[in-house]
């Protein structure tokens, strides 16, 4: 266990409170239980994995927390997401210390992070590329308001080569399977960040983001890579998304489920230039 002193030295600040999300945590809690509750189920999904948003809650905050509402939640999470940036080393895992929000501090899993580290060397310690990126970051406050005492592994993916996130995808999977065979607890529910097709007309992005969208529904990692590098689909998170796939059907996924989809017109009005949003869960 961290002493306070050195929690603080590792200690990951808010980058993006304020802007993207609620700054305060009355204000920040208020928006985050509006979203989960407006999509509440009657029997929550035992889940292997998903695939969240990460625009500014007042575009994407009604799919996250669709996404987040749908499914049991256990205390772990392994959380990736694109690197934005440029910054930092093309996987970049924070393997000690803590993520700061409006809603309190959000511990990194020691555990999972080490024995990531080790069953996939190519992850580097990096917090550099993580500074400044808001796509992990927005999912924290989703997680937080359900699972006080939650855990996660934050991994920056900044590379888009197929065998290196089909090779971390199953590395990810034989430290997951581990992770729950040795500690007793549910195993870690696998979280990835994305948006989708950017700034073109909202029919051209509803048809781009619906071919990325099969191939994740699919559980076609390969296909997912394929589509979107073929059809010039601008989805940020593909690359974490093709290892959460990876990882899934390591894991046993057999199904997929698109649980809320909308694009930023949606909300703006604006059908000129547009980002789509998808939430899917994976099972």
């Amino acid at each position: 266990m961290l002493s306070g002193a050195a929690r603080m030295a590792k200690m990951r600040m808010p980058a993006v409170a304020g802007r993207f999300y609620p700054g305060t945590p009355e204000a920040l809690l208020a928006e985050v239980d509006q979203h989960l509750r407006a999509a509440a189920r009657p029997q929550r999904i035992k889940a292997i994995g998903c695939l969240a948003p990460h625009a500014g809650y007042m575009y994407s905050g009604h799919v996250a927390g669709a996404v987040f509402a749908a499914m049991e939640l256990p205390k772990r999470f392994v959380i990736l997401c694109p690197n934005h940036s440029g910054r930092g080393r093309a996987l970049a895992i924070m393997s000690s210390g803590a993520w700061r929000t409006p809603l309190g501090d959000a511990a990194i899993d020691e555990d999972i992070a080490n024995a990531l580290m080790r069953e996939f060397p190519a992850m580097e310690e990096d917090a550099e590329a993580h500074r400044h990126e808001h796509a992990l970051e927005v999912e924290l406050p989703f997680l937080q308001a359900q699972i006080g005492d939650m855990r996660f592994v934050p991994i920056c993916v900044g590379t888009a080569r197929l065998d290196v996130l089909l090779s971390l995808g199953e590395a990810i999977a034989v430290v997951m399977r581990e992770a729950a065979a040795h500690s007793g607890e549910p195993p870690p529910l696998l979280v990835t960040s994305s948006d989708m097709n950017h700034y073109e007309p909202d029919a051209l992005t509803r048809a781009k983001d619906a071919r990325a969208i099969a191939q994740v529904l699919a559980l076609d990692a390969r296909g997912l890579h394929e589509v979107v590098q073929r059809e010039n689909i601008s989805m940020c998170g593909y690359a974490p998304t093709v290892a959460m796939l990876t990882a899934a059907r390591a894991l046993g996924a057999t199904s997929a489920e698109l649980i809320k989809y909308t694009t930023s017109a949606d909300v703006s009005g604006d059908r000129s230039a547009v980002v789509g949003y998808a939430g899917i869960v994976v099972t």
